[in-house]
């Protein structure tokens, strides 16, 4: 007999719980690796529902594991991050952060929450199907090494190995009660760039008796960008950053050095070991001929993210099955990072997109800003879609 209806009836029916949730991580957020009080919240309602099988991981992370009849038969994970990000709320409402400077700018609020919410529902329905269900709460996506990273490190995916891990993540361009959905290469690999370039400094009216390091660092920015235009293939997505430039001189004071940070991104780990050759390289023989020198660190973030292509066909299935086909829509590569990149490195991954956009109610703010927020009816779709998702994942063979 299908589960969907039940679900279905049980996101329903435990939505307010879970809104409530919500707004309750949305008041107390907490940065990456600190999530101490958001882990006993979890750990908690976990409890309140029945669920005590589980463990800490990864100092603030849990992972928990809701068994069904035959739970050896399978099992498939689930997963949700934790942390917030230094941001000031700028939201009126109700639930507005309480944590100054601190703020669920992402939507891991809306992930926690409605994976507790899957919990609960396939908790109750734990009599009616086979197999067992992990339930990963990392921390630290937002910051390197990534909560991921260290949540495998330390067996997140052993005992029980998962056949799949599944996740979600809000997007506001897409309205509430939709979702998305893209096989195959999704999201790029993040690399940090910190960059100084060291020359003479002096008086702006003397350049002949310095060595001048903006002018060095105005020829790497313009330099660099050809590691993108002209040694990457025109197929493979590749993006190259910089946000932050420090010359620290005046008007008529030419620094010592110039500092910059940026951010390096693609879709291919064999062309990125080749970028980062290519960029401290170019970099480094720039700043020398001009006099100067560069030293070029590369912190090497989260690798790409893949979407197994047979997971993630079926589960768009799963998903026209419970939210009707007219709400599936197709999603396209994105360069930004997630550190679910590492789970989809390390076993068959769907990472899909659950829509909160609600243009009436002018929730249209992007993710990372500080009027980021969502329309709340996508609760009972990410609790109820991801229970389904599952549930469906456990009966395959």
């Amino acid at each position: 007999m299908s589960l969907l209806e039940p679900i279905r009836n049980l996101a329903r029916k435990y939505h307010g719980d879970i809104i409530a949730c919500r707004r309750h991580l949305h008041q107390h957020p907490e940065l990456s690796f600190h999530e101490f009080e958001t882990q006993r919240f979890v750990e908690t309602r976990l409890t309140e529902f029945g669920i005590t099988d589980f463990k800490r991981m990864a100092n603030t992370g849990v992972v928990a594991l809701l068994k069904g009849k035959n739970a050896d038969k399978r099992t498939v994970a689930l997963r949700a991050d934790l942390d917030a990000l230094p941001i000031v709320e700028a939201n009126a409402v109700d639930y507005k952060s309480k944590n100054e400077g601190v703020m669920h700018a992402c939507g891991h609020d809306v992930h926690t929450a409605s994976l507790l919410g899957v919990a609960r529902i396939l908790h109750e329905l734990r009599d009616r199907f086979e197999g067992t269900v992990k339930l990963i709460f990392q921390p630290g996506e937002e910051k390197l090494p990534g909560g991921a990273s260290l949540m495998i490190k330390e067996g997140v995916l052993e005992n029980p190995k998962p056949a799949s891990v599944i996740g979600q993540h809000v997007m506001p361009q897409i309205p509430a009660g939709k979702v998305g959905f893209r096989k195959g290469l999704y999201m790029a690999s993040t690399d940090e760039l910190y960059v100084t370039v060291h020359g003479k400094g002096g008086h702006g009216a003397m350049p002949h008796l310095n060595i001048d390091p903006v002018m060095i660092t105005a020829q790497i920015l313009v330099a660099l960008q050809q590691i993108v235009s002209r040694f990457a293939k025109p197929s493979l997505p590749t993006v190259l950053s910089f946000g932050k430039v420090i010359a620290n001189g005046a008007t008529n004071v030419i620094p010592d050095k110039v500092c910059l940070e940026g951010t390096f991104r693609t879709l291919n780990e064999e062309w990125r070991d080749e970028a980062h050759r290519r960029m401290k390289h170019m970099a480094e023989q720039i700043a020398e001929s001009m006099g100067g020198r560069c030293e070029f660190e590369i912190r090497r973030g989260y690798p790409f993210l893949v979407n197994d292509e047979d997971l993630t066909d079926r589960s768009r299935r799963w998903a026209e099955e419970y939210v009707g086909k007219e709400n599936v829509e197709d999603l396209e590569i994105w360069m930004a990072a997630e550190d679910f990149a590492f789970y989809s490195q390390q076993a068959k991954a769907c990472f899909y997109r659950l829509g909160v956009r609600n243009e009436a109610k002018g929730i249209t703010s992007s993710v990372h800003t500080p009027t980021f927020d969502i329309d709340e009816s996508a609760l009972e779709t990410g609790m109820g879609l991801m229970a389904w998702l599952a549930i469906r994942e456990l009966e395959q063979t």
